[in-house]
C-alpha cells in the first residue's frame, strides 16, 4: 500500500482526479499541487486561475476546480513539527502562498526538481526539519498509539500509566518534543487510517470503519473528518473514482 510509506501521522496525502469541490475550510495546513495541468482555485475570496499549486493556513476558506489532469493534496496537522515549520514560511498577514509554475513550487519547497511526485515533496518537508531525538517515553507512547489507535477507551491516564508519569507531566513532554498534543496525535493517526480503509476497501460501511478506527460512531467520525480535513468520509467513499490514496 503506497500510503504506508508516509511514516508520519501528521501528513495525509491524496491524489485527486478531475476534482471540483465546494468552498470549505479545515484545521490543517494544506498543500495542493499539480505538476501537469494548471487549475483554478478561490482562496480567501480571491480567484486564482491557471495556477500550479498553493499552501494555505488552517481555517482559510477555499475551493478548487481541477477538471483536467490531477492534483496532489497534503493535509498537515498544524501543531506538528512539520506544521510549525510551514507556519514560519508565511509573512505576518499572509494566509496563502500561490505557485504559478512547478519551478516556483520546487524553489519554495527545495525539492531540487521542477517535476516531482508526492514523496519527493514529503521527503523535502521532512528533510528541512532539525534532527529529532525523542525521549524514550515519548517513543513508547508513539509506538503504543500506532499499535492501539483503534481502542476507544484510551485516556490521558492510559498513556501516563505506560511511562510512569503524571498525565500533566507527560502531556507537557509530548507536546514539547512533537509539537502536538497527545489527543491530536491520536486523532490524526485514526484519521489517516480512516482515509486508507475508506479508499482501499470500498465495500466496508463507513459505520464499521468508524468503529474499527477508534471512533464511537459515524457522527463522531464525520465531525472530526470535516473539522480536520474539510470533507466527510462519504466524500471519499462516493467519489472514490476521483480521489485515491497516493
Amino acid at each position: 500500500m503506497a500510503a504506508e510509506r508516509i511514516n508520519n501521522p501528521f501528513i495525509l496525502a491524496l491524489k485527486a482526479y478531475n476534482l471540483s469541490v465546494e468552498i470549505h475550510h479545515h484545521s490543517a495546513y494544506q498543500i495542493v499541487l499539480s505538476n501537469d495541468t494548471p487549475f483554478t482555485s478561490t482562496i480567501g475570496g480571491l480567484l486564482f486561475e491557471r495556477i500550479h499549486g498553493f499552501l494555505i493556513k488552517p481555517q482559510v476558506p477555499h475551493f478548487c476546480v481541477a477538471e483536467k489532469g490531477s492534483i496532489n493534496v497534503l493535509n498537515i496537522e498544524p501543531y506538528s513539527n512539520v506544521g510549525l515549520a510551514l507556519a514560519a514560511r508565511f509573512d505576518e498577514h499572509q494566509d496563502s502562498i500561490v505557485f504559478n509554475s512547478p519551478s516556483e513550487t520546487s524553489t519554495f519547497f527545495q525539492t531540487g526538481k521542477d517535476t516531482f511526485d508526492i514523496y519527493t515533496l514529503i521527503n523535502a518537508l521532512l528533510a528541512q526539519l532539525p534532527a529529532s531525538h525523542f525521549d524514550e517515553r515519548v517513543t513508547k507512547i508513539v509506538e503504543y498509539i500506532k499499535a492501539n489507535y483503534a481502542e476507544q477507551g484510551i485516556t490521558p491516564q492510559t498513556f501516563a500509566d505506560l511511562v510512569f508519569l503524571s498525565p500533566s507531566r507527560l502531556a507537557s513532554l509530548f507536546k514539547k518534543q512533537t509539537g502536538s498534543s497527545l489527543s491530536k496525535y491520536l486523532l490524526w493517526t485514526r484519521l489517516r487510517q480512516v482515509v486508507y480503509l475508506t479508499l482501499s476497501d470500498k465495500n466496508r460501511s463507513l459505520t464499521d470503519i468508524a468503529y474499527d478506527t477508534g471512533f464511537y460512531d459515524l457522527p463522531q467520525l464525520n465531525k472530526y473528518m470535516y473539522e480536520m480535513l474539510g470533507m466527510p468520509p462519504k466524500a471519499l467513499k462516493h467519489n472514490s473514482d476521483l480521489i485515491q490514496v497516493y
